[in-house]
């Protein structure tokens, strides 16, 4: 088995749980590879353990059977950069708030392993979405995709700013808002679900367009299959806008056009038996709990 673990900041009282995920790694005898700027800052943790690191731009390839996220929601959408369309399947341990994305207990750890070896789990594909700004806008290079949502939105202004959107090329509105959300199904528990979006189940082949803070109060949130291409242009006030790739932004000339549809590849999420998508949802919407008591 060979697995890759990953987090973008390590806290005192996350030793434990980093330790047991080791030392389960080591008594089934895991080829293990840690982020190389995860490896300085867990130091004190490895020195009984044999392994590896990686970055970006080496030590990963598809022989991977497991990519773990130690963080939260935030940490896993930077891991996909890192599996990009490798197909090696991700699982994210919780080390702060309930996510949606980061999902098992790290107090659980252990168990990312034991069910893993006891095939307790199940693989989704996540479709994601990406964005082309033609070839003198490069501000996202190949990692031009999102997991989450792709937004665009207003910079240096109060103003809002003015959203042309198609649909296949087909006209469909204009939205003047502070921004437009295009989210993915795992992204509707995101961004646009605080913004009045719908809720989608990860298997959905849909995407979602969500307005933030719509000026035209008849703007609503719209599911479209996501086999659509969409095509934005921006105009307002300032000369710039944004665009964000779930936490990644650029700032980008209004009147560019910016074409967005689903990628060309997925990112396979372990889903375990113990840990489900409906388990989270109930959990952090506090669903079918009774308010009388």
């Amino acid at each position: 088995m060979k697995v890759a673990i990953y987090g973008q900041t390590f806290q005192e009282q996350d030793r434990t749980c980093v330790l047991e995920l080791l030392e389960e790694l080591q008594g089934i005898s895991a080829s293990v590879f840690v982020e190389e700027d995860f490896c300085k800052r867990i130091d004190g943790c490895l020195s009984q353990f044999s392994y590896g690191t990686f970055s970006q731009s080496y030590g990963l390839d598809g022989s991977f059977d497991m990519f773990v996220s130690f963080g939260g929601d935030g940490t896993m959408l930077r891991a996909v950069t890192y599996v990009k369309d490798m197909g090696i399947p991700i699982v994210g341990v919780n080390t702060g708030r309930l996510g949606f994305l980061s999902t098992f207990k790290k107090e659980d750890v252990r168990k990312v392993v034991t069910e893993f070896v006891a095939g307790e789990y199940t693989i989704e594909e996540r479709s994601l979405v990406e964005v082309m700004l033609g070839p003198d806008l490069e501000d996202f290079g190949a990692l031009n995709f999102a997991l989450n949502e792709i937004t665009v939105s207003r910079k240096d202004t109060t103003s809002m700013i003015t959203v042309e959107t198609y649909l296949n090329d087909e006209y469909l509105t204009s939205y003047w808002a502070d921004g437009l959300i295009v989210a993915t199904p795992t992204g509707s528990t995101g961004y646009s679900l605080s913004c009045g979006g719908p809720v989608i189940a990860p298997s959905a082949k849909s995407l979602v367009l969500t307005p933030i803070a719509p000026h035209n109060l008849n703007a609503r949130p719209l599911v479209i299959s996501d086999d659509i291409e969409i095509r934005l242009k921006v105009s307002g006030r300032e000369e710039n806008h944004l665009v964000s790739l779930d936490s990644r932004i650029a700032s980008i000339p209004n009147g560019k056009e910016i074409r967005i549809k689903k990628s060309n590849f997925n990112i396979k999420m372990i889903e375990y038996k113990s840990e489900s998508f409906l388990k989270t949802l109930r959990n952090k919407l506090l669903w079918g709990q009774d308010k009388r008591n």
